[in-house]
């Protein structure tokens, strides 16, 4: 959910030539690639070996940390997407791109269930106890959308009141959600259905550029509903506040003046009022279906 962007045309086929390229260099053989996905990573089903590549132009990844992640939270047991076991576990570059191999999975049942969906979740955070890599802390993030807020040149569209608001909103949270003193652990920081998949080997999820450390809570806060009642021992209070701060970081990267999301200014706007309404906060799932309703 963080600054949108795309990849330009031209970009895309460079960056699917490399995947190919890279793909058949390791003989795995490769006539057609399948683009999924064109975010701030291109990811594409490269045929007829059934490879999942991501891509992203060199420097503008974190390439490393996500197969490191991988590759010791899969050692751990954690439900999580798998890297392609033909080739070594690596970053591959090409023409200027970070291409990174992963197993792909024919998806199945459309949802997975509140239940399921939390245990994976539990056994994920489980795992990620583990496991010790540097990570940068979830405040990070928030500094991240405070600099677009604060910084006219980086937000031009967004009003002088809603900038005071949203700049207040966010240093207020990240303060009081500090100042409770909960427990902090790796978190993979956007769980959200589209970064979790359903296969054939249950729930996996995927996406670790996003891994910060944090209360569970702001893990909890990208999920919908029902999956917080299912999971235990949750902090309402501290859930609460991890709801607000993810609609406040998120409204915030929907006023960059780099961001492509689609409707991102509608969605920026709808941000603004649910925080301003008060609670109960909506989860992100609510939104999402709240703006494709209108």
């Amino acid at each position: 959910m963080k600054s949108h962007q795309v990849m330009e045309m031209s970009e895309v086929t460079r960056a699917v030539a490399a995947a190919t390229s890279i793909a058949a260099s390791l003989d795995l053989p490769v006539n057609d690639a399948i683009v999924l996905h064109n975010s701030n990573k291109l990811a594409l089903r490269l045929a007829p070996c059934d490879v999942f590549a991501r891509v992203a132009p060199v420097g503008q990844e974190v390439a490393q940390l996500e197969v490191e992640l991988a590759q010791r939270l899969a050692e751990v047991g954690c439900p999580v997407g798998a890297l392609e076991p033909r080739v070594d576990p690596l970053v591959y570059t090409r023409d200027g791109f970070a291409v990174t191999l992963w197993t792909y999975y024919e998806p199945v049942t459309p949802h997975v269930s509140p239940v399921d969906y939390a245990k994976a979740l539990e056994r994920l955070h489980a795992g990620m106890r583990k496991v010790d890599v540097e990570s940068p802390r979830f405040t990070d993030r928030i500094a991240e959308a405070e600099e677009i807020v604060g910084n006219p040149d980086l937000s031009p569209e967004l009003a002088d009141a809603d900038r005071v608001f949203l700049s207040s909103r966010l240093g207020r949270l990240r303060r009081a959600i500090d100042d409770r003193g909960a427990a902090q652990q790796l978190l993979h920081g956007e769980p959200h259905p589209g970064n979790l998949l359903s296969t054939k080997n249950g729930p996996l999820f995927i996406d670790f550029e996003t891994c910060c450390s944090g209360p569970v809570e702001f893990d909890l806060a990208h999920v919908p509903e029902a999956v917080c009642e299912h999971y235990p021992g949750v902090d309402q209070g501290l859930l609460d506040e991890c709801r607000q701060l993810v609609l406040a970081m998120v409204a915030a990267w929907r006023w960059d003046v780099g961001d492509q999301f689609p409707n991102g200014r509608r969605f920026g706007e709808e941000f603004l009022r649910a925080l301003r309404e008060g609670p109960p906060w909506p989860t992100l799932d609510t939104m999402s279906r709240r703006l494709d309703g209108q």
